[in-house]
């Protein structure tokens, strides 16, 4: 992706980028605006806008997709839950739209071994590390490195450098991520990292999902397929156990599509779980060959969001925990009101590397770390 240059904005600036499409079917632009600040640091956020009128908004605060507007023939909608405003991100966000790192997902223990030596994280969930700790990539500003017009639509393009010893992580870890709202209604997320020492790594998005707009209601009636004949099984405090097992027989099989709530009650409420799905599942192909992952569809809206990846993995979870937060507009937020799709190297595999099967999430200095997904929308 190609994108014009700019020096990122001062507060109060309006960046705005206008061009016509040469075939006279729409207009793409992208715009910015102030949106509050985090630690004396501004924050702003970006209005991506495609040729078909598909509207993405984004923040360098976490990288974040705030919202994202399919231009769908029953009626414009906002698929992906978010916040109005910079404190609802610091004080609720369940991870909203942003990149969470520098490991996404759960650490058993919050510790692991590298090269003879031992590491301690924060235990955030449970007696477990995820998503990078107590401060990890979503609660960062990042540098914006370029903003405009693509050669496919309009594109965004951030930076944010993890120094050594960040969240109890070795390295300095240097992270990129391009968004591109492409003119064929596609949502690029393409991420790459380099480090000066090894490291794990496991840079994910983490967008939620309703196809019925953001303040539809739940998804259990969403219909969805994901391309995995395997999966990790948990324990209780949803580490994986190490092995892997075909999902054939169980809540798990979404190999031909079908509604999320069919099978969901085979996840029940138990103790401080509130039930629901949230598992990794081991997608099918060769992992680092560019595949699809899942695909997703609405039958009342008419939108289908299929998921492509380059990756082993992805989380499937049905926002569990969402309990009635009050989201943008004043939408209140019920649990299964969203879903997550994220694309991953599986969850504590760096304390699981050279198990058959699992991936290695190490990155060496020389070495470059690739994450790309697609969300590819029709309606």
């Amino acid at each position: 992706m190609k994108t014009t240059e700019f020096a990122a904005p001062l507060c109060g600036l309006i960046l705005a980028m206008v061009a016509t499409n040469v075939m006279g079917q729409g207009t793409m632009s992208i715009q910015s605006e102030p949106f509050g600040s985090v630690d004396e640091q501004d924050v702003t956020l970006y209005t991506l806008v495609n040729e078909n009128g598909m509207t993405a908004t984004i923040t360098d605060y976490g990288a974040t997709v705030v919202g994202l507007v399919v231009p769908a023939e029953t009626g414009h909608r906002d698929v992906a839950l978010g916040f109005d405003s910079i404190p609802d991100y610091q004080e609720r966000s369940q991870y909203f739209g942003c990149m969470v790192g520098r490991f996404g997902n759960r650490i058993a223990g919050g510790r692991f071994e590298l090269d003879d030596k031992r590491y301690d994280l924060a235990t955030n969930n449970g007696p477990n590390h995820l998503h990078g700790g107590d401060r990890g990539f979503d609660k960062r500003v990042w540098d914006v490195l370029s903003a405009g017009l693509t050669t496919d639509g309009v594109g965004l393009v951030m930076r944010y450098v993890s120094v050594d010893g960040e969240e109890g992580y070795p390295g300095t870890l240097t992270t990129i991520v391009e968004y591109e709202l492409t003119n064929d209604d596609v949502l690029v997320v393409d991420i790459s990292a380099t480090t000066d020492a090894a490291t794990p790594v496991n840079v994910v998005h983490h967008s939620y999902w309703n196809l019925g707009g953001h303040d539809s209601g739940t998804i259990l009636d969403h219909d969805l397929q994901l391309d995995a004949s395997r999966y990790t099984p948990i324990d209780d405090t949803f580490i994986p156990l190490g092995h892997l097992e075909p999902v054939e027989g169980t809540a798990l099989d979404f190999r031909a599509s079908k509604p999320i709530g069919r099978d969901i009650g085979g996840f029940p409420p138990e103790g401080d779980d509130p039930g629901g799905y949230d598992h990794n599942l081991v997608l099918d192909g060769k992992p680092g060959t560019f595949r699809r992952a899942a695909r997703l569809s609405d039958p009342q809206s008419g939108i289908s969001m299929e998921i492509w990846t380059d990756q082993p993995g992805i989380q499937f979870y049905t926002g569990n925990y969402l309990n009635d937060i009050v989201g943008k507009s004043g939408v209140v937020y019920p649990k299964h009101g969203a879903l997550c799709l994220e694309t991953q190297v599986f969850p504590d595999s760096i304390n699981r590397r050279g198990g058959i099967g699992w991936p290695d999430p190490v990155l060496r200095p020389g070495q470059a770390y690739r994450h790309r997904m697609e969300h590819r929308f029709t309606y």
